[in-house]
């Protein structure tokens, strides 16, 4: 399948309604493909049906139908923060020639505990919420893990945040869009779930992202694409510090692609916490285990450097909006692909790699998309 077009709001606080993101998104992925709404055969849609937002829309591919007056084959996959990436995997494999994938939410329209409580059902609600382990929690854990094993530091996570910040200020789709973060900012927040402080974890915020998918060909292929699950919570890991999904994900998709971890040029992985890009580097084969601290450290992962990681700024300073990410980095990779992205461009683009994430691990997503001609 080919990527025919992306659609993207900006991702923020305002109080819009779903339908209204979903129809901007959509309306910009169907006009970057030169197709109309009634070229598309079927979609696929992933929102979550959240207490957090007042609309309680529980039968979303009949409002899409609505939404553009079409009577064709529409499913709804909620797969939490990898929803995304979980949609477009499924919409790969239909088979119709024109699909448009979806995904949207409206999050950040209550209280924290709310919120907090909410995005929880997305993991362990037995043993370790019972503890008072929430995410933050849950995912400081594996960072303290990673210290005690790799001798990372404190350092090493707010160099992640930094990166991602000052690429956030180059992307008007962003809250933090021309806004400068400094790194004396990030260390001296307050701290949230040590080892993490408050520029360690993403925010949650309410957006749209779609792509158009084609059989007919176009400049960007999907070159692989597999998504894989593992158990519910990190202390259920033989290693805490090992993203296993992620790796089998990964390694699927490259054999997919015909290529390796060094054939790609630029990437957008699932930074919900900072130490999430490092563990994503090291369970995709782009350094031994244990090594991602060099990556952050040299610079390679910044946009100038041999491997640029979150382009957009990442979850981390785009903003995580639950179903969207997914669907958001792919509208980075593939514009990035395309050389579409201004300031933040990166000078090669053969091959272009996104990795969503669902829950603290759970499930994961590698999509490797490949530009053509080239």
């Amino acid at each position: 399948m080919y990527v025919k077009g992306v659609g993207m709001t900006k991702f923020g606080f305002e109080n819009r309604a779903t339908w209204d993101m979903a129809y901007e998104a959509s309306l910009e992925a169907l006009e970057g493909s030169n197709l109309s709404v009634n070229d598309i055969d079927a979609a696929v849609i992933s929102t979550v049906d959240t207490l957090v937002s007042d609309e309680r829309q529980r039968h979303y591919p009949s409002l899409v139908s609505s939404l553009f007056k079409r009577r064709i084959p529409m499913i709804q996959i909620p797969a939490v923060c990898g929803g995304g990436g979980a949609a477009f995997w499924a919409a790969n494999k239909l088979g119709y020639d024109n699909v448009l994938v979806l995904g949207v939410d409206k999050i950040a329209v209550n209280t924290s505990p709310v919120i907090t409580n909410e995005i929880m059902n997305a993991t362990d609600k037995v043993w370790e919420q019972n503890e008072g382990m929430i995410f933050p929690c849950s995912v400081a854990l594996v960072a303290q893990q990673h210290m005690l094993k790799y001798g990372t530091t404190t350092d090493d996570l707010d160099l992640v945040a930094f990166k991602n910040h000052e690429n956030a200020f180059l992307n008007e789709k962003t809250p933090f869009y021309r806004k400068k973060i400094t790194l004396e900012q990030i260390k001296k927040s307050p701290v949230i779930a040590s080892p993490f402080r408050l520029y360690d974890c993403t925010l949650n915020v309410n957006g749209a992202a779609a792509a158009v998918l084609s059989r007919e060909k176009s400049d960007v292929e999907v070159a692989g694409s597999s998504l894989h699950v593992d158990h519910l919570g990190p202390f259920e890991r033989e290693d805490m510090t090992t993203l296993t999904a992620c790796g089998i994900a990964a390694k699927e998709a490259y054999k997919k692609a015909g290529i390796s971890a060094e054939d790609i040029d630029v990437m957008e992985v699932h930074d919900a916490f900072t130490i999430l890009e490092l563990l994503s580097y090291e369970d995709m084969g782009f350094c031994k285990k244990g090594e991602g601290t060099k990556l952050i450290r040299n610079g390679t992962t910044k946009i100038n450097g041999k491997l640029p990681v979150n382009p957009s700024g990442g979850l981390k300073a785009r903003g995580h909006p639950i179903s969207a990410t997914g669907m958001a980095q792919i509208y980075e990779i593939v514009r990035q692909l395309r050389g579409e992205c201004g300031d933040r461009q990166v000078s090669k683009h053969k091959y272009g790699l996104t990795q969503n994430i669902g829950g603290p691990g759970g499930s994961v997503i590698v999509n490797i998309f490949k530009k053509m001609g080239g």
